[in-house]
């Protein structure tokens, strides 16, 4: 049994949504960062779970291996088919299935956009709130246990997800969680799901929790002289109990690759972008409470504001940090990281990170949900030239036993996929053997995004 005798089948089958051109394998195998490009030996299109669980079972049938693709915008590689196969393109299957107003639930398609899934919810008063800086797949989102600036008040997708549709290995379609708020009953397999990256199951469908939108919202930004003083003044907040909604930091290289990419015009110094839910009067109180505990580290430049449209381009100038962080080293690539530490430890943390960039002749933007002690690190790499390679390596190196050294974890919102599977060992320990037991036991072929997670391949 062979890759080539599985699309034979799957070509009697699918017709013409199975695609072997140039071109769409070759989209495929794209990446956002670094990664040699990889493309699949054939993409498939389903249109419904159905169709899935078909793809699959054949596929499990001649030991093809099958990747999930969303939006393709992970940052690890998860979506990369570094074994060949079959790409499972989930474009079709981008559906609001039901909204449970009064349930503040909504279930949707994996190939959903979060972006697509706002617009459809914008007259109803709710919104989804789990927001990483692309417009990536919810099924992506679930699959890599997707966070963003939000998280810090609204929790990551691991917090959001109620109940899953998932296509097993061997084509069995089971259902994970309800619509219930909580449950003790049996094992926790929807969170068992959530982050395991399309190596355990192929998420079909999604039940989410969605929010009202508040009554009131109030953004800022400032700067200050030290990263310490910004990462000290974000601390301070979170220990205060203030319910920030969002508390982004962003370090001078940051800011100046927003002033170069966005045509902003800030002050090249750390930056906090902050902002505030609730009524009009906890907002208010909110927003003087930080106030004062940001002047407490010499805070400069406040600038609020309450406009709509204001605070859109606030925040999608800071989704677009990726961008603008390829814009300081035109013509390159991108590494994009991230880790997250205990709040205690941040301060040091993002200190040393910027140190050892500067120390390696690297230059690195810093930016973080840092609410919740995640940051993320982005340099322009020319993955040709073999000393940039080496030092971008060593940089992720050191910043990942930084993260383990400071009691954290080597990625607290992109995943581990390719980049990071060889620091498996050293964050889990003898805990991986029991991971490797779970995925033989529920994926015996190894059809299942083959490559990830565990191997310590070294890119």
């Amino acid at each position: 049994m062979t890759i080539q005798s599985a699309l034979k089948v799957l070509e009697r089958l699918l017709g013409d949504r199975l695609v072997t051109s140039d071109a769409v394998r070759a989209q495929h195998g794209e990446n956002e960062t670094y990664f040699p490009h990889t493309p699949p030996d054939a993409v498939v299109f389903p249109e419904n779970t159905d169709d899935v669980s078909q793809i699959v079972k054949l596929c499990n049938t001649h030991a093809c291996p099958i990747v999930a693709y969303g939006a393709g915008t992970c940052l690890e590689g998860q979506h990369l088919p570094v074994q060949g196969g079959v790409t499972l393109d989930f474009s079709k299957m981008n559906k609001v299935l039901e909204v449970h107003d009064e349930d503040l639930t909504v279930t949707v398609q994996p190939g959903l956009t979060r972006e697509e899934l706002n617009t459809h919810l914008r007259d109803t008063g709710l919104f989804f709130s789990v927001d990483p800086g692309a417009n990536a797949s919810i099924g992506g989102m679930a699959a890599t246990r997707a966070s963003g600036t939000t998280a810090v008040r609204y929790g990551t997708m691991s917090d959001n997800i109620l109940a899953l549709e998932v296509v097993t290995a061997d084509g069995t379609i089971i259902r994970t969680g309800t619509g219930a708020r909580k449950t003790s009953s049996g094992y926790d397999l929807t969170h068992l799901l959530i982050g395991s990256e399309g190596t355990l199951g192929i998420i079909t469908e999604l039940t989410v929790k969605l929010h009202g939108v508040p009554e009131a919202m109030s953004a800022a930004t400032c700067y200050f002289d030290s990263i310490e003083d910004a990462v000290n003044t974000v601390i301070l907040t979170i220990q205060s109990g203030i319910p920030m909604a969002r508390i982004e930091l962003l370090d001078d290289v940051m800011v100046r690759g927003f002033n170069a990419y966005s045509k902003s015009d800030l002050p090249e110094k750390p930056h906090l972008f902050v902002e505030f839910h609730g009524s009009p009067a906890s907002v208010a109180e909110q927003a003087e409470s930080f106030g004062d505990i940001a002047a407490e580290f010499s805070a400069q430049a406040f600038s609020w504001t309450s406009k709509a449209e204001e605070r859109t381009a606030l925040w999608s100038m800071r989704h677009k940090a990726h961008y603008a962080s390829r814009a300081l080293s035109p013509g390159k690539h991108l590494m994009s990281t991230d880790v997250c530490v205990p709040i205690s430890r941040l301060a040091e943390a993002v200190v040393e990170a910027k140190e050892s960039s500067q120390r390696l002749g690297l230059t690195s933007t810093i930016v973080g949900h840092v609410g919740d002690g995640n940051f993320h690190c982005g340099i322009g790499i020319d993955p040709e030239d073999a000393d940039e390679l080496a030092r971008v390596k060593e940089f992720s190196d050191n910043l990942c036993k930084l993260a383990l050294r400071l009691g954290g974890t080597v990625t607290g919102e992109h995943g581990i996929g390719l980049g990071k599977a060889k620091y498996m060992e050293a964050e889990h320990g003898p805990a991986v053997a029991y991971m490797r037991a779970v995925k033989a036991a529920l994926d015996p072929n190894n059809i299942l995004n083959p490559g990830k997670i565990f191997p310590a391949v070294d890119l």
